[in-house]
């Protein structure tokens, strides 16, 4: 182990395995059979989906099912068995292939034909957005960027969403004028079905614009979910822009379209003079929880009389800029202040996922409430106005075990606000809403509310414990899916379940003490150990010495944990995956930022097994043996999928990742073909959307990962704030016992 890493091991006692979970109750997506055709250089690999419905048991390789017949131009060429897959060595150019599965030896329900890709991808072609100008005369362009997908017109085939993000694209703590963001939906053809622009007042960026795509209604088309505000529209295939509905008391209120909400340095100032005139009539200062006047906040003698005249507020706000946040931090740079959005309303639209059409558009809730001040981010020392407040993720879970509830939240630095809701093809319903409420201060100027508990007391312990991504899990085993929001889990009336904590070790900044886990960049969920029951949680955290764990496995059932270590630093990247397929189950490890070294890959019962770590961009399961790849490259660098053992198997020449330093793929997911997943990534330009498909052998037979319950929704969360890798609800890896594999509904 690193040097700087001090092992804290922790073992829960070993408990029985059990046996598999409860059947999947939910419906299955309708998909159809996703053949696909890539050359190589071995000739023409096909690979096609076994669909859950078909899985009758399992074997010793994989799950039983149908044996397919392989045509080429109309003739038989193969029946395979034990896998869905076939080489044809003998391909020629221009052939037309189909696979039908066999019933009593009768071929039946046949495949839609295809031609073979000209090498071992496809490229869909997009269309870059116009370039821009900000109101600072900067000029951007546009960059492809996370991609989504869903049936949006119920043929059986995946659409594919693409957002589209601005090359002045910022994190949240980040100071500028960004582009406005967009989503188009293709075929996998090319063809554009529609384009959603949410307008100048969303601001870009990894944290701010978590879409969802996903068949919430059930009638087999999916919608589009995604924030909004005054200025989003969509232009469906006839070239009409239809901007979304206001609602009435909006409109009477004098919002428009035309409004944008984007601050300007003087702009800003001009907001804090407003707050700062409106002080003495704050709840908080009414409450007497806060200073009586912002003299005593910033530790000057008093001299204005309240409430401030507009002359007074001018003079607090020129020293609260120039004297009092630089003297907090040198980085405190409020002049320069411009481009956020602290004011004007927020939306909730679900947009049909064919035409663009609006369907319903609801208030975003939690709305922000102000610009941060309550959400502490003018309590430290780096003063960020708009940061926590703007901390937004999303997800889906079937949280009654049947159908897909939209989850849109809200902050977890300190409050932290979840909201789910079901759409019945014509209203959203909120199903509940999870509030921390706000984390209590002494001085919203100068305090430190991380880790304190919220106010509102059922879910006061949520506070801080969100990750830069959610997931959703059956962590319990009742059918019903929880919310895992990073070191906390919803429960799935909304209830908390746990909030996870641990003691500070020897060396942090409290010894002895008990503290939240808290937040951290990256989040796995799914079977780790199956020697174990249930799911495990993989987390890493930045709190550094005010963290109980740089990293550390938890029971997703009781958020207990199994095995950590305390870094004393930001631990800031850490992925899971089977490398090391002669060490049973899967191996888990992180790294710290700046180069400054791993902490080694830890087996699923807590053994460290090598002292050196893989890459933790994102993972694929990309070979044939149920191992893991590692997908690299970052910035202009071109990406890779790499095996730990084996090394490099793909070089994607031509393209790139996203979002800078973590190298992002567009997605990793199961779209078609076998059960492997496909690599998408843009092209270098951004003109076409890359997809790599596995011609790698196998000789397993598994469902296509798409009809597993949480490997679905995990693909619809993966573009989520930190894109996490998708993985199914159950043990799946080299080493796996068919037997055990779960058998989706018929």
């Amino acid at each position: 182990m690193h040097a700087a890493v001090l092992a804290v091991t922790l073992l829960l006692p070993a408990t029985a395995v059990a046996g598999p979970g409860p059947r999947h109750r939910a419906p299955l997506e309708q998909l159809d059979r996703g053949l696909v055709a890539a050359t190589t250089d071995r000739g023409v690999q096909l690979s096609w989906r076994l669909l859950g419905e078909e899985v009758t048991g399992a074997t010793a390789t994989g799950m039983a099912g149908p044996e397919f017949a392989v045509y080429r131009d109309g003739a038989r060429v193969a029946t395979v068995s034990a896998s869905t897959t076939y080489l044809d060595p003998t391909a020629r150019p221009g052939a037309r292939y189909r696979v039908a599965p066999l019933v009593r030896g009768v071929p039946v329900r046949w495949s839609k034909p295809v031609t073979a890709w000209a090498a071992s991808f496809h490229d869909l072609p997009l269309r870059k957005p116009a370039d821009g100008v900000t109101p600072a005369g900067e000029s951007y362009t546009y960059l492809a960027n996370d991609v989504s997908v869903g049936d949006v017109d119920g043929d059986g085939q995946y659409e594919y969403v693409v957002k589209w993000e601005p090359s002045n694209a910022k994190d949240v703590s980040q100071v500028g004028y960004t582009g406005p963001v967009h989503l188009d939906t293709y075929r996998l053809d090319g063809t554009l079905l529609n384009r959603v622009s949410l307008g100048v007042n969303i601001r870009a960026g990894a944290h701010y614009t978590q879409f969802l795509v996903y068949d919430f209604d059930g009638d087999g088309r999916s919608e589009l979910m995604v924030k909004t505000a005054p200025g989003t529209k969509s232009t469906g295939r006839d070239g009409r822009e239809r901007h979304i509905t206001l609602p009435p008391e909006d409109v009477r209120a004098g919002y428009r379209h035309t409004d944008d909400y984007r601050l300007s340095a003087a702009g800003y100032y001009q907001h804090l003079v407003t707050v700062f005139r409106g002080w003495d009539r704050h709840p908080e200062v009414l409450a007497g929880r806060w200073p009586k006047t912002l003299e005593q906040a910033f530790g000057l003698e008093p001299r204005y009389r309240y409430p401030l005249s507009d002359n007074d507020a001018r003079a607090l706000a020129d020293h609260f800029i120039d004297v009092y946040a630089p003297g907090r931090s040198p980085n405190n740079k409020l002049r320069d202040f411009a481009g956020f959005i602290l004011d004007g309303p927020e939306y909730l639209t679900v947009f049909d996922g064919a035409t663009g059409r609006e369907l319903q558009t609801v208030r975003y809730q939690p709305g922000r409430g102000d610009d941060g001040l309550r959400w502490g981010d003018y309590a430290m020392g780096r003063i960020e106005p708009g940061n926590r407040v703007d901390r937004f993720l999303a997800g889906v879970a079937y949280l009654d075990g049947k159908r897909p509830s939209a989850i849109f939240a809200r902050g977890y630095y300190t409050r932290a606000a979840v909201a789910t809701y079901d759409w019945d093809g014509r209203r959203l319903k909120q199903r509940w809403l999870a509030d921390s409420g706000w984390t209590p201060m002494s001085n919203p100027f100068n305090d430190a509310p991380h880790g304190r508990d919220g106010e509102n007391p059922s879910h006061a312990k949520l506070t801080g414990q969100g990750a830069h991504s959610l997931s959703v899990a059956d962590v319990d085993g009742d059918g019903r899916q929880e919310i895992v929001y990073g070191g906390a889990t919803l429960d799935e009336d909304g209830s908390l379940k746990y909030s996870s904590t641990g003691i500070l070790p020897p060396g942090s900044a409290d010894p002895g003490a008990r503290a939240r886990v808290g937040h951290g960049d990256a989040l796995h969920v799914t079977d780790i150990d199956p020697h174990r029951p249930g799911l495990e949680i993989y987390m890493v955290h930045e709190g550094a010495r005010w963290a109980p764990y740089g990293y550390a496995l938890r029971d997703a059932a009781t958020g207990e944990t199994r095995y950590g270590g305390y870094s004393g630093r930001d631990t800031g990247r850490g992925m899971i995956g089977d490398v090391r397929p002669d060490v049973p189950g899967i191996e888990t490890w992180a790294s710290m930022p700046g180069g400054s070294g791993a902490v080694g890959i830890w087996s699923a019962d807590g053994r460290l097994v090598e002292e050196r770590s893989p890459g933790t961009n994102m993972s694929i399961r990309w070979a044939g043996d149920l191992t893991t790849q590692l997908v690299s490259g970052a910035i202009e660098e071109t990406p890779a999928i790499d095996d730990w053992r084996r090394g490099r198997l793909l070089t994607a020449e031509g393209t790139r990742t996203n979002n800078h330093t973590k190298g992002n793929p567009s997605l990793v997911a199961d779209v078609f073909g076998d059960w492997r997943e496909e690599l998408l990534v843009r092209t270098a330009d951004s003109s076409a959307l890359r997809i790599f498909t596995s011609t790698e052998p196998t000789n397993h037979k598994m469902y296509t990962l798409m009809h597993d319950k949480q490997y679905r929704v995990d693909v619809a969360r993966q573009q989520t704030g930190y894109n996490q890798p998708a993985y199914p609800g159950f043990y799946l890896a080299s080493d796996v016992d068919w037997q055990r594999v779960p058998r989706p509904p018929r």
